[in-house]
């Protein structure tokens, strides 16, 4: 991806965050969806958060395995240094582990400061918290007794992260596989937790957008750096000469 495209990319993905922050804002389609994960003649999800087989599967084991992944992709970074092939992947290899620290370093700061609440608090849901959306204000008759933290979906953060794969491979189809594998993994983890009722559609889908934006980010911040230790080596050849 060139300067102009990464450029351009950055862009428009800022402009579709922001119509979809607005679009969730003005309907209630997250209500629509959840409806279909919830019983309400039994006042539960369809799926038990309890479950130890689904939740070792799309939490605690894909949680560390991308934990896992990160770590030994910045250990063969450090030990490999000699190594040609580790060296020709050096730039792709450095956006993966900058955007699995920044991704979900990045929606779990927003989900502290946003204070919103999630499916399963609502009272609609049996719960006791009315249906706030992230630019709503409780109702002045309710009291808040903790603050929530649901919005954006931090769990399938780790999962979009694998965006970063984009710019690790250079023929086009392996960008498109690893965008899909990306896409896959991330919403196994935010689809897991909507059918639990932690985290509504748009909590997912502005968490995928985020996710991508922010490594793009990673890569024009990393162009940047490449651009100006190139500068700097010209000038020092520059004097020398």
């Amino acid at each position: 991806m060139n300067k102009e495209t990464l450029h351009k990319s950055i862009v428009i993905t800022t402009l579709i965050l922001v119509l979809s922050m607005l679009l969730f804002e003005v309907n209630n389609i997250d209500i629509t969806i959840q409806n279909w994960f919830y019983n309400f003649n039994l006042n539960e999800w369809i799926v038990d958060r309890d479950n130890a087989v689904l939740k070792f599967i799309f939490y605690d084991g894909i949680k560390k395995t991308l934990i896992i992944f990160a770590v030994i992709v910045l250990i063969s970074l450090i030990f490999g240094r000699k190594n040609k092939l580790l060296q020709t992947y050096k730039t792709g290899l450095l956006i993966i582990v900058f955007s699995a620290v920044l991704v979900p370093s990045v929606i779990g700061w927003l989900k502290t400061i946003t204070n919103t609440p999630c499916p399963k608090n609502l009272a609609y849901f049996n719960g006791c918290y009315p249906y706030v959306k992230v630019f709503d204000r409780y109702p002045s008759t309710f009291k808040q007794k903790e603050k929530m933290e649901c919005f954006p979906a931090g769990h399938a953060s780790g999962g979009f992260a694998l965006f970063s794969l984009f710019f690790l491979f250079k023929s086009r189809k392996n960008k498109i596989m690893a965008l899909l594998f990306a896409m896959v993994i991330g919403w196994s983890m935010g689809i897991y937790k909507m059918l639990i009722g932690d985290h509504f559609f748009s909590h997912t889908f502005i968490t995928m957008i985020i996710s991508w934006l922010i490594v793009l980010i990673v890569v024009k911040l990393q162009t940047i750096m490449i651009e100006l230790k190139v500068k700097n080596i010209g000038e020092n050849i520059r004097r020398t000469l």
